[in-house]
């Protein structure tokens, strides 16, 4: 009992809520958005190159939104960013329900990167404000473990329900993130009594700006996660075309592999983090990011269920060793007083994801998928450059801390 209370001890309850919801909502969201692409593709019979566009607008909008949420929260707080935009995300998943033009898919996907750019930063930076600097590392690994704990179950429940109804599965969704925000509205009022001695920074949107655009460290990092997301991206957008260009039973397959990523995650992070923890985040994300190129590669060759699973696992130890580690690296490289905005400004890797599925859209339609994953496998080990030179600037600013 007693080292169950130590466990439970190590964080502030609303961390812990945090992560409970984050399991929740990621199950809700998997549900739907991978198959967004085919419902778009099939039900709407939408051209891949609007298909992309229409994913690729969910994370155009993180890229900006992301900064200024963060922004905003470092000035006015954790509370009042994270809730509206839980309340948001309800009415964009009704919103799809509804919509039965592509105009209102490429619209409310929007509201829907905006709305996730606000929430995911702005919560990542309260688990930091709550937890112990000893323990932010666990906690990060702990919000990453329950991302895909809820991303392992998400993808099959859709499968299910988008052979019965798409719309079900949308309704389903915007439940969850309005019951959600309900919870954790009324759990903040009652126990985020720490919130009022919080510091909250003064510095002004533009100077935090200039701040984060001086960090080279940090701008060496946002360049190459745009390349690693550009690859990256293709997991939700043209991979299920390319896969039912390819194989029979695609929205199957595609689904138990989503579901076989997000199970490597969580039986794979801890022991593959407990090893990336000797090394330097940015050595870490540069053989992740050959990894994820060879995953791509892979997907190249897909013609049955065990070139699909080999694809699929290298592409997850890429994003093991990747994705964690930029958590860890912004956290590093933050002030107390920018935390938000730090994390916020880690949101303009998300141009990958935009850029991602219009180029992969592109090249799927113009030159078929074999040719396609193998420009954008080119493209994503291309960061390797950027998280060289990141690496370098963060070991001289280290150099010249110490020194002075």
């Amino acid at each position: 009992m007693n080292k169950f209370n130590s466990f439970l001890n190590q964080f502030h309850i609303i961390v812990w809520v945090l992560l409970l919801g984050t399991v929740i909502i990621r199950c809700a969201s998997t549900m739907t958005l991978p198959f967004l692409a085919i419902y778009l593709s099939k039900g709407m019979d939408i051209h891949p190159l609007l298909i992309g566009l229409t994913i690729g607008m969910s994370p155009l909008m993180a890229t900006v939104g992301g900064f200024v949420g963060g922004n905003l929260s470092d000035k006015y707080g954790r509370k009042p960013v994270m809730l509206t935009a839980l309340f948001l995300l309800a009415f964009v998943f009704f919103g799809f329900t509804v919509a039965n033009h592509a105009g209102w898919f490429i619209l409310l996907n929007a509201l829907n990167g905006l709305c996730n750019s606000f929430f995911e930063p702005t919560s990542q930076a309260l688990m930091a404000d709550l937890t112990d600097k000893k323990n932010r590392l666990k906690a990060y690994s702990y919000r990453y473990t329950a991302i895909n704990i809820g991303a392992s179950v998400g993808p099959l429940v859709g499968a299910y329900l988008a052979m019965v109804s798409a719309k079900t599965t949308f309704i389903i969704t915007s439940l969850v993130y309005l019951f959600y925000g309900i919870i954790l509205f009324i759990l903040m009022n009652r126990l985020l009594v720490e919130t009022k001695k919080l510091h909250k920074s003064s510095v002004t949107f533009v100077d935090a700006l200039n701040i984060v655009r001086r960090d080279k460290a940090l701008g060496f990092l946002i360049l190459g996660g745009i390349l690693i997301n550009i690859g990256y991206g293709q997991l939700e957008s043209n991979l299920p075309q390319h896969l039912d260009q390819t194989i029979a039973n695609s929205v199957y397959i595609y689904s138990v592999l989503l579901s076989i990523n997000a199970v490597m995650v969580v039986f794979l992070q801890i022991p593959i983090s407990h090893i990336a923890e000797k090394y330097r985040p940015m050595q870490v994300m540069i053989v992740g990011a050959i990894f994820l190129s060879l995953g791509l590669i892979g997907f190249s060759f897909v013609n049955g269920w065990v070139s699909a699973i080999l694809a699929i696992a290298l592409l997850t130890i890429g994003e093991i060793l990747i994705f964690p580690s930029n958590s860890i690296l912004i956290d590093q490289l933050a002030s107390e007083e920018l935390r938000g905005t730090y994390f916020g400004a880690g949101q303009f890797r998300k141009i990958g994801h935009f850029v991602g599925p219009i180029m992969g859209g592109f090249f799927l339609s113009q030159f078929g998928g074999q040719t396609a994953f193998w420009i954008i496998s080119i493209i994503s080990i291309s960061s390797i450059y950027f998280f060289t030179l990141g690496n370098r600037a963060q070991l001289n600013i280290q150099t010249a801390s110490i020194k002075g």
